[in-house]
């Protein structure tokens, strides 16, 4: 990751001062979750239960989340609060906050997961990513489709931008050269993207991130978890895939 961010740094100082690039800004997720798919995963007794006020539930869960953004740093957490605040079928570690040192290439995450706090805190997550040669506008900028892999099996869909000079997106994604606007995770019924791209400076107090909870790194969370959830049948990889999100 440290290579490559002195890369983007090369190039963005090599480019013409004509050249509109953005490398601060602020981005506002909307998160996706199809509750109706998630229900037909359950078990047979569970799925008896959701099946009866099915019609009651809305389709989809939706949230909002903000990343703050500059060359050299990141943060990743809840915005603006929805109407859609039921919890039915919610996941583990819903209300994520990641920070990212594209310097240090380090990360320190703030998760809940089951009532109990962590502090993640490692390098950052390197997934070897497939760029295609798909394109689609987000929030007004183009951008180009992407295909990794992340807990071995589960394969992630990405679409970033290279007119935002910045290796991240939301929750602990990054790795490509520009700024993700869309993600989905085809696996947990899950999309991310971008409603807006404001070009505002942040401001050093919008980086903070509590350093309360369990430290831990990655692999210790992963363990943990899989741990814990070894008698959760078929429910136990997507609660841990959500947890390493």
């Amino acid at each position: 990751m440290n290579k490559l961010y002195h890369i983007l740094i090369l190039v963005l100082l090599s480019l013409p001062a004509a050249a509109q690039y953005t490398t601060y800004g602020k981005v506002e997720y909307e998160r996706k979750i199809n509750i109706h798919r998630r229900i037909e995963e359950l078990g047979e007794d569970q799925r008896r239960f959701y099946d009866k006020i099915k019609s009651q539930l809305a389709k989809y869960h939706l949230s909002y989340f903000d990343l703050y953004f500059t060359t050299s740093k990141a943060i990743y957490k809840p915005g603006r609060e929805t109407e859609n605040v039921s919890r039915w079928l919610s996941t583990p570690a819903p209300e994520n906050v990641v920070y990212s040192d594209f310097k240090k290439d380090s990360v320190t995450a703030q998760k809940i997961i089951f009532e109990e706090k962590y502090l993640v805190q490692d390098s950052m997550r390197e997934i070897k990513w497939r760029i295609t040669d798909e394109i689609r506008t987000i929030a007004n900028y183009k951008c180009r489709k992407a295909v990794g892999k992340i807990c071995d099996s589960v394969y992630v869909v990405a679409f970033y931008t290279d007119d935002i000079m910045v290796s991240g997106g939301p929750e602990m994604f990054s790795g490509l050269p520009g700024l993700i606007l869309e993600l989905a995770v085809p696996r947990l019924y899950s999309t991310w993207i971008a409603t807006k791209v404001d070009v505002v400076q942040p401001k050093e107090e919008d980086f903070k991130i509590s350093q309360k909870g369990k430290k831990v790194n990655q692999k210790e969370l992963f363990d943990q978890m899989n741990k814990s959830m070894e008698d959760w049948k078929s429910h136990g990889p997507r609660n841990i895939w959500w947890t390493t999100l």
